[in-house]
């Protein structure tokens, strides 16, 4: 009898631990969307809680652009770094003419790995950067198994995912220390909540990702550094061009301009999101399955992408 009761007690308290954990997301991304709505006090503007610089990787398109273009809005001066320079002088401009802050660009291309970091350490030496966005990212062309990915695209995506979110971070972090504020956010991705058959290395890098931001957070939690974990799910950008159906988006699929206005009004008011609350609502649906299950229905979920993509490619030839 009272072993009985000893293992119910372990299973509600395993049970409540886990739809906790599942909840705590979305719940702090939808109460940062509401808190302005309710409190009549105007809240701290990013300038002047981190500092008037910003600087975004992967800022020549996407979530990386329009994240950047969000942060001129609230008055940030902003870095835009990315390998393609016509692409980086166009966002520069836009901002410039849209905002008038200031702007510079860096030309790096984050694939070719440690040699590209001296150059833009040189770049931002002089420079107080507040606010470090890790957006850089790189996917597979398409779902593949391991033993179909080209070696040279298994490496890019390991330099771009994995080198940039860590070299970057360790650049900046020394300045934001000693001025004793400063924000970093890291972009990763809703493919770290469970290994990903056909896309393996792309998940394992994001898995990666979170581990690396939430270590980091700890150790950085008593110097005034704010250190957000930002794990979007699909989100209409090139990145997902392997599926004409993403590339469409839906409302659960927002484009990069809606879910980068929802992600920069949660800096510096929650710690862990996906930036977009009907993203959150999803993550937490996604939590409550079994890792292995998730794991099945990702590869499920590829397969559907691989064919997609073959069809299209038929269709085009």
């Amino acid at each position: 009898m009272y072993m009985v009761i000893f293992l119910s007690s372990i299973g509600a308290v395993a049970l409540c631990r886990i739809v906790i954990d599942s909840l705590w997301s979305p719940l702090e991304e939808i109460t940062s969307y509401l808190m302005p709505y309710f409190l009549p006090s105007e809240v701290q503007p990013l300038t002047k809680k981190f500092g008037v610089w910003a600087a975004v990787t992967g800022s020549s398109d996407g979530i990386g652009k329009q994240y950047a273009l969000e942060l001129a809005r609230r008055g940030c001066n902003v870095i835009l770094i990315s390998r393609n320079p016509d692409k980086l002088r166009a966002v520069a401009d836009q901002i410039e003419r849209e905002h008038k802050v200031k702007t510079k660009i860096i030309i790096a291309d984050f694939s070719l790995g440690a040699e590209v970091y001296p150059k833009i350490e040189q770049e931002l030496k002089d420079i107080p950067i507040g606010i470090l966005v890790n957006n850089v990212g790189m996917n597979y062309d398409y779902p593949m198994r391991l033993c179909e990915l080209p070696s040279s695209k298994m490496w890019d995506v390991i330099n771009v995912n994995v080198g940039a979110v860590t070299a970057m971070s360790r650049m900046v972090l020394p300045g934001m220390v000693s001025r004793g504020r400063g924000a970093v956010v890291n972009v990763s991705s809703g493919s770290e909540l469970q290994p990903l058959p056909l896309m393996t290395v792309y998940a394992a890098t994001k898995a990666y990702v979170r581990s690396f931001t939430l270590a980091l957070r700890e150790e950085y939690a008593s110097k005034g550094i704010y250190i957000q974990h930002l794990s979007p799910l699909f989100v209409s950008t090139k990145i997902n061009s392997f599926s004409q159906r993403l590339m469409e988006g839906n409302l659960l699929v927002p484009d990069a301009a809606t879910f980068s206005r929802h992600a920069v009004e949660t800096l510096g008011k929650v710690h862990n999101t996906t930036g977009f609350w009907i993203h959150g609502i999803q993550y937490f649906f996604i939590k409550l399955a079994p890792e292995w299950m998730r794991t099945k229905i990702g590869l499920h979920m590829n397969k559907g992408f691989w064919r997609e993509y073959r069809q299209n490619q038929v269709k085009s030839n």
